[in-house]
């Protein structure tokens, strides 16, 4: 099984979010980072985080270049070879034919390119014929980015399964409390979770990520009950 983690920005809780999934999908798992950028080589990146917080579990990275910028951009300045959505979706075949789930977890937003031909984490999915999560910032703003983004989904024929809010904040303001409602309807899809600010730090992340993902993720969130405690 496949499952394409992408997001509505950079810096919203995608890898956070990655981890998640991962640590509460049952079988062996692996996590696919096709570009990483902002990092030298030798450095943590993404994946590190991961397996930080879920354990042993395979990871596979790219591509990786120093400067944090788009990845076609990155790799250009680097004079480096882009990673092209073919070579990701190869890599993630042979990956699942030793592990039951293989997440992939973008660069930024949905139509982020990843080489000079424009190739994105939707033709990733698109060749895989994987399901699409999408993590999204929750205040203001929020409504807008994810509608565009299950737009740009719906368009390429790719399914969303769910939006997953990435960072709740501990006191969330009016915008952020309302898009608890608005969020599945402008992006056609249920409100899958919301990982609570600070999810990282805590030694107890796989508890917390079981209260904060929905059942289809192997949690125990409850949309409606949380929209119930938030909004008045």
């Amino acid at each position: 099984m496949f499952l394409i983690v992408t997001g509505t920005g950079t810096e919203i809780g995608k890898t956070a979010v990655t981890a998640a999934v991962a640590a509460l999908a049952p079988g062996s798992t692996a996590v696919v980072k096709p570009a990483q950028t902002g990092v030298e080589p030798g450095e943590d990146g993404d994946l590190a985080q991961v397996r930080a917080l879920t354990g042993p579990v395979t990871t596979v990275e790219l591509g990786r270049y120093p400067e944090p910028l788009a990845p076609a951009t990155a790799a250009r300045r680097a004079g480096a070879e882009p990673v092209r959505p073919s070579a990701v979706a190869d890599a993630a075949r042979e990956l699942a034919g030793t592990h039951d789930l293989v997440l992939i977890e973008g660069a930024g937003g949905l139509l982020v390119r990843f080489d000079d031909e424009g190739g994105t984490i939707a033709d990733i999915a698109s060749e895989l014929e994987a399901p699409v999560l999408v993590v999204t910032h929750a205040g203001l703003g929020a409504l807008n980015v994810a509608a565009l983004t299950a737009e740009a989904l719906r368009t390429r024929g790719l399914r969303c399964s769910g939006v997953v809010i990435g960072d709740w904040p501990r006191e969330p303001d009016l915008a952020t409390r309302c898009n608890l409602a608005d969020l599945p309807e402008v992006s056609a899809a249920p409100l899958a979770g919301a990982l609570p600010h600070g999810a990282t730090a805590s030694a107890a992340f796989r508890d917390i990520a079981r209260t904060a993902l929905a059942p289809e993720l192997g949690g125990t969130f409850d949309a409606e009950a949380f929209r119930r405690a938030h909004i008045s």
